[in-house]
């Protein structure tokens, strides 16, 4: 199985270019937006979630899940895979 720590895919949906890798029930392109303000990208959608890193301002964000206040996605150059309060994504 790819890294789930840099490949975005869960049961429920998966970034497209994992089809035929993973089993997701939808699969969906990422949207390129930018961190719109200092954030943390969280490992689960909780404020108790154990942080990965810390997201600046202008930051690269690869939208693939926006649901019930959590943006999911791939974050920065790294492209690591996290949760953002859903107020923390920016326009492209």
């Amino acid at each position: 199985m790819p890294d789930p720590d840099f490949n975005a895919y869960r049961n429920d949906l998966a970034d497209a270019a994992l089809a035929g890798r993973v089993i997701a029930s939808h699969y969906a392109e990422p949207l390129e937006r930018v961190i719109a303000g200092a954030t943390p990208l969280r490992r689960a959608p909780s404020d108790e979630a154990p942080v990965i890193r810390e997201l600046e301002a202008g930051e690269a964000f690869a939208l693939l899940d926006d649901s019930v206040g959590w943006a999911w996605g791939y974050a920065g150059d790294g492209r690591r895979v996290g949760y953002i309060r859903s107020e923390s994504v920016g326009a492209p």
